[in-house]
C-alpha cells in the first residue's frame, strides 16, 4: 500500500509538472504571435526629417538678392492686417501698431530694414496725414500696405495718385470696405505685380458686411547701389 501511495503520487506530481510545462509553452506561443500581431499594425521606424524654413513662411524660398514678404489683409472689422519682411513681423495686432483704414509700413530697398511705420483712419480719419505721409516716402523705399475695415471713405484724388505712383492698379477703385493688400515702390517705373483687391459686395462676402481675407507672398529684388 505504501508503495502503490508512492507510485500515485508520483503520477500526480509528472502531471502536474507536465501540465505546467504545456501551459508555459502555450503562453510563450501565445507572446510570439501577439508580438507578430502588433508589429503588423505598428507604425514603420522612421528618420526624421526637417523641412527647410523659408523666411515669413513663404511656400518657395526667393532666391539669393531677393527680399521676402508676406501681407495679409484684416478680417472685418475683428482681426487687423500682418505684414512679414525677412522674416520680422513689422506690423500686427500683436505688436499692437494696426489700426482702422490703411496700414503702412517702408522698408529700406537695400538693406530690408523698416524705417516707419504708421495707420491712417480713412473712416473718420484726416486724409492730409496720409497725404504727407506719402509726400515723404525716400526714393528706393518698398511700400507695403494692408487694410483693415474701411481703407477709402476719407481718400481723396490726391491721395489715391500718390499711391498710385508707386505702382497701385486698384487704388482708382478702392471702396468703402474693400480688401486690398500691396507691395510697391517709390520711384518704381511700372505698374507693380504685388497686388490684390477684393471688392465688398453684400452676396459674394464671407463675412457679414466684409469681404474675405486677402494673402500675398512675393520675392522683390534687392535695389541695387548705383554705379553712377
Amino acid at each position: 500500500m505504501m508503495r502503490a501511495g508512492g507510485l500515485l503520487k508520483l503520477a500526480v506530481l509528472v502531471s502536474v509538472l507536465f501540465v505546467v510545462v504545456f501551459l508555459a509553452f502555450e503562453l510563450l506561443e501565445s507572446n510570439m504571435n501577439l508580438g507578430k500581431v502588433l508589429a503588423r499594425y505598428a507604425p514603420a521606424e522612421t528618420v526624421p526629417t526637417s523641412r527647410p524654413h523659408n523666411k515669413c513662411g513663404l511656400s518657395k524660398p526667393c532666391s539669393e538678392g531677393q527680399f521676402a514678404f508676406k501681407i495679409t489683409s484684416g478680417a472685418a472689422s475683428v482681426v487687423g492686417p500682418k505684414m512679414c519682411f525677412q522674416d520680422n513681423v513689422l506690423m500686427s495686432g500683436v505688436k499692437n501698431n494696426i489700426g482702422r483704414g490703411i496700414n503702412i509700413a517702408l522698408i529700406n530697398g537695400k538693406t530690408g530694414e523698416l524705417t516707419k511705420a504708421d495707420s491712417f483712419d480713412m473712416w473718420s480719419g484726416d486724409v492730409n496725414q496720409l497725404i504727407q505721409f506719402l509726400k515723404e516716402i525716400d526714393d528706393g523705399s518698398i511700400v507695403m500696405m494692408a487694410t483693415f475695415d474701411d481703407p477709402a471713405t476719407k481718400l481723396n484724388d490726391e491721395a489715391r495718385n500718390l499711391i498710385a505712383e508707386l505702382g497701385s492698379s486698384s487704388i482708382s477703385i478702392l471702396a468703402f470696405r474693400d480688401n486690398w493688400v500691396f507691395v510697391g515702390g517709390k520711384g518704381i517705373k511700372t505698374k507693380s505685380p504685388f497686388e490684390q483687391h477684393i471688392k465688398n459686395n453684400a452676396e459674394t462676402n464671407k463675412y457679414d458686411g466684409w469681404p474675405e481675407v486677402l494673402e500675398m507672398e512675393g520675392c522683390i529684388p534687392m535695389k541695387q547701389e548705383s554705379t553712377s
